[in-house]
């Protein structure tokens, strides 16, 4: 007898899951592999979130199980954000709930929103976990199309009536992942207007929101009036200050919505640590000197990185935000061709587009989360020994 559901058969192996296992298998060869395929900042924390993480652990109080919603303080850091950063006002009662990081959030907003059979609008190229989430719900995926033409913006328009009819969620995703694509307010109004004349939730995923370049400030959707009617944003700590590894996020917004996705929580989980918390509600809080910093080392990591790619003449422009490149795959090869070619020929993983989605194809991604040392010496290694054998 098969010893899962069906819908478990439509969930391919989680792509990361797979360059984890054969990064493992190349090492235990012996081969020294450089993994740009993950965006796992390799920053520490700040010393000074760390340590108030320490503090928080050594009180016994903070050892119980902690809020369903989320410890109010946290709640009040991120609506402080909010407003100091977007000039957004947020109950931190009602429009502000505590997340294991925005990942659990995003796969948990599906089912709180969708029944089977509905249908889910996916960004494509999009982070896997939207149409992997939909999928476990029993929804339809569709996908909207990104475009480098277009900016790697969705054109609503040419989404049919009959999906917008069926559609209940839309996910959109500024900075993207793995696109680097940025937007400006304007895209934002564009797509709330869009949204509220068919009746369809936007989960907006913000994770990137503070990983910004070039003078460049990535605005929140809950800027747009009349947003809170329709939308809710998520956010993380994990990129912003490389908490990755603690699993605290947020999501903002209506408060309707939010309070259907707590209940759906307090039945599956039992909330973040509270000491976590607290350590993100500082982080939040307090001098924001650290971002910058760390915001300057990957742009530095980001121009060599181009630098690099036009040696084996592959020219992409650097982008405003998030730490990732999205570059063509050289004429004559599919992205896991060349990814393939990339790994063999130099020990560097990097990721396929497809792998993001079938608009994907064709393209590239590479996270540029390493430090500074491999890094360039995978640039080193990409502009020495690869050779293009197809036109």
């Amino acid at each position: 007898m098969p010893f899962q559901a069906k819908k478990m058969g439509k969930i391919p192996p989680y792509m990361f899951a797979e360059f984890a296992r054969k990064k493992a298998e190349m090492t235990k060869a012996g081969i020294d592999v450089i993994d740009l395929g993950i965006g796992d900042p390799d920053l520490p924390t700040p010393d000074h979130i760390v340590d108030k993480l320490i503090e928080e652990i050594r009180k016994p109080a903070n050892s119980k199980y902690p809020s369903f919603i989320g410890h109010i303080e946290f709640r009040k850091a991120v609506a402080n954000f909010y407003k100091r950063q977007f000039n957004v006002d947020l109950d931190p009662e009602t429009e502000v709930l505590a997340l294991i990081g925005s990942k659990e959030g995003l796969a948990h907003i599906v089912p709180t929103l969708i029944d089977p059979g509905d249908t889910v609008l996916i960004p494509d190229p999009g982070y896997p976990p939207y149409r992997m989430a939909t999928y476990l719900a029993e929804g339809i995926v569709r996908y909207m199309p990104l475009k480098e033409g277009n900016q790697y913006k969705p054109i609503f328009n040419d989404i049919p009536e009959d999906v917008l009819a069926a559609s209940k969620l839309m996910f959109l995703n500024y900075p993207g992942n793995p696109t680097a694509a940025t937007v400006d307010l304007s895209f934002f109004k564009e797509a709330v207007s869009f949204a509220r004349s068919h009746q369809i939730v936007i989960a907006h995923d913000s994770a990137y929101n503070m990983v910004t370049f070039q003078g460049y400030q990535a605005p929140s959707i809950l800027q747009v009036e009349g947003a809170k009617d329709i939308t809710v944003e998520f956010g993380s700590l994990s990129k912003t200050y490389s908490m990755t590894g603690y699993r605290i996020g947020y999501v903002v917004g209506n408060k309707e919505i939010i309070k259907s996705l707590s209940v759906y929580k307090n039945n599956t989980d039992t909330g973040q640590f509270t000491p976590i918390q607290l350590a993100a509600a500082y982080a939040l809080n307090g001098n924001q000197g650290c971002v910058h910093k760390y915001n300057d080392i990957y742009q530095e990591r980001m121009a060599a990185m181009v630098e690099g790619l036009q040696a084996i003449d592959i020219f992409v422009d650097p982008p405003k935000g998030s730490f990732f490149i999205w570059a063509k795959t050289p004429k004559g090869y599919t992205s896991n061709e060349f990814a393939q070619s990339v790994l063999e020929q130099t020990g560097v993983i990097i990721t396929p587009g497809n792998a993001f989605g079938p608009s994907g194809e064709g393209y590239f991604r590479i996270s540029l989360s390493l430090p500074n040392d491999r890094l360039f010496e995978a640039i080193e290694r990409m502009k020495k020994n690869i050779t293009l054998t197809r036109k």
